[in-house]
Parts: structure tokens; sequence; C-alpha cells
């Protein structure tokens, strides 16, 4: 589950990259699968998914006012997601509630329930805790990456 290979030559099994920011850039898409996979696991234990959290996580954000369907899908970190199909199963699961607005009879809009709010509790002391056993570097640290993922993302 939190399996953590330091080197990716080791992953990759081949040193042969064509440079450094190429080896940089598989290096973060390695990351970035090797971080999601925990944070699945983590979220699988509690009987959501990533997605599923990544809406509670939104919806706290607005709490207690409720939000828009097209509003949550614009803050959501995977694009792709079909936002729809989420919000029914948190409705099934009673995370969130559906209704329509009362402005905009087409409008649908999302609000955390209690359950979802202390599910999201939980989700996030748990990330908190597997982020603590398996992110090896410091706030100053995490500073710089933060800074040069920022960089990296920039067009100029």
């Amino acid at each position: 589950m939190y399996i953590c290979i330091m080197k990716l030559e080791d992953v990759l099994k081949t040193s042969k990259f064509n440079d450094e920011v190429h080896k940089a850039t598989l290096n973060i898409l390695y990351t970035s699968y090797w971080m999601r996979d925990n944070m699945s696991a983590v979220m699988k234990d509690i009987g959501i998914t990533s997605e599923q959290f990544n809406i509670l996580r939104i919806l706290k954000g607005k709490y207690p006012k409720a939000m828009c369907v097209k509003d949550i899908a614009g803050r959501m970190i995977e694009k792709s997601s079909n936002v729809p199909r989420i919000l029914d199963r948190l409705v099934a699961k009673e995370l969130v509630m559906r209704t329509t607005s009362k402005e905009d009879k087409r409008e649908t809009i999302i609000s955390l329930t209690e359950t979802g709010m202390k599910t999201l509790q939980t989700a996030n002391e748990a990330l908190v805790e597997i982020n603590r056993k398996t992110i090896g570097i410091t706030n100053e640290e995490a500073v710089v990456l933060n800074q040069l993922l920022e960089k990296l993302r920039k067009t100029d």
C-alpha cells in the first residue's frame, strides 16, 4: 500500500534519460501516481474515493453555504471527473444534499451534510497521518518544491 522506492532508476529499472528535465518529468509523473495510490488506499478504508474527498473538501470551503455543480466542477483537481456521477454517489451515502436553486430552477445546489463533514474530518486526519509517514520533506523543502512546481506550470 505505501511502497516507497526512493530512486526513479530503481522503479523504472533504467538510468537512461534524455536529460535531467526528461528525468524530472518522469519523476513528477511517477510521484503523482504514487501519492494518488497512497491517498486512494486511505480513502478506500473510509469508504470514499479521492474524487469524492475532493468534492467534500470543496464544499467544506464554502460551508455552511451550498454550491452549484458547475462551481464544484471548476474547482476539481482532476478536471476530467464526472462531477454529477460522483455527486450521485455522495448523495446516496448521505454525505451531501442536493436541492434546486430558488433563483434558477435549472440549477442544482449541493451542500455538505453533517455526516459528510464528519467523514471529511476522518479523511483529513487519515491523510495527515499517511503524509507524516510517507512524505519525507520538511516544510522549508516543501516551500521550495511548491515554487518549482508553480514555475513548471507557468507559461509565458
